[in-house]
């Protein structure tokens, strides 16, 4: 018997996509993310020690994972922040599929931090702090946000904790992230996957009987499953339900896409009071700023700055 279910009825794409999955008669829905290209972008674009940018690739995966059920247009930010050797670390998903993120830390207290680990976790590197999940829906709604303390060494048990506490939901979360070599070099990836329980639909089945056994085979799901570039989203899901059918539906191509531009930090810069610019002004008589996202560099002119 082969990996892959005959009649598989959709294909998602390879890579850098955000899909629900459904198993068939059970009262469980699930998410699946694969990053090849995107988290890469996000992760090169800073020298981050392999400890940070594995924590940043997991508050990406997370927040596409969430951010891409969300029925309206808006954005979906998963941050924690903490007393330890990484003071914060945001990722940025919106409904138009793009993924941004970035990560602010000591490398000194990160150095020390990762002695005798073969990779320090969430709490070893956040410290005592707390997790965040935000859903901005524009200028016209408030924001709506969910914090609870940050728990164990990975961020997906900060979210089972967030689902529990803040909407009731029986969640379970695996996050993966690692750098693959292949014929094109080494690069990052990361994928995740989501189940919960449907609330209400005790039409389907016993909702315990069938979430004991739901997260009993969801636990089989391993780290090195979900990077590796050879193995589908359907072989994926096949290996682990194909006993009572799952399908993958809804695929959302996913990007590294920052929101930066001159226009946008030019706005900024207008908050600052003139004495304040005027010492942000360089030798070559331009203002110099670094997106924290990206890392693309902007040179503005003072006097294209009003107000």
């Amino acid at each position: 018997m082969t990996d892959h279910a005959p009649d598989a009825p959709i294909a998602a794409p390879t890579d850098d996509f955000a899909a629900a999955f459904q198993i068939e008669g059970w009262p469980v829905r699930g998410r699946l993310v694969r990053l090849g290209e995107a988290i890469d972008k996000v992760l090169s674009a800073h020298a981050y020690p392999e400890p940070v940018a594995a924590l940043l690739g997991e508050a990406c995966v997370l927040a596409a994972i969430v951010g891409s059920a969300l029925k309206f247009d808006g954005r979906l930010i998963v941050q924690a922040q903490g007393d330890g050797p990484v003071r914060y670390v945001v990722a940025d998903y919106g409904t138009d599929g793009h993924l941004r993120g970035f990560c602010r830390f000591d490398p000194e207290e990160v150095a020390k931090a990762a002695e005798g680990f073969a990779r320090p976790g969430a709490k070893t590197l956040l410290g005592g702090g707390v997790f965040i999940m935000t859903v901005d829906r524009g200028a016209d709604f408030e924001r709506t946000q969910g914090v609870t303390p940050i728990e164990g060494e990975s961020l997906s048990l900060c979210a089972e904790h967030y689902f529990s506490q803040s909407e009731q939901v029986p969640t379970k979360v695996r996050l993966a992230v690692g750098e693959v070599e292949t014929d094109q070099g080494r690069s990052w990836r990361a994928g995740g996957a989501m189940i919960q329980v449907i609330a209400g639909d005790e039409s389907r089945g016993s909702t315990e009987e069938v979430w004991e056994r739901t997260r009993a085979l969801f636990a089989t799901l391993g780290d090195d499953e979900l990077i590796d570039p050879t193995i589908s989203a359907e072989t994926l899901l096949y290996r682990l339900f194909h006993e009572d059918g799952v399908r993958l539906e809804g695929a959302k191509a996913l990007a590294a896409v920052c929101r930066c531009s001159k226009d946008r930090i030019a706005t900024v810069l207008q908050s600052f009071p003139t004495e304040e610019r005027a010492e942000m002004v360089e030798d070559d008589g331009k203002i110099r700023v670094t997106c924290e996202y990206c890392s693309a560099v902007y040179d503005i002119d003072p006097e294209e700055i009003t107000g």
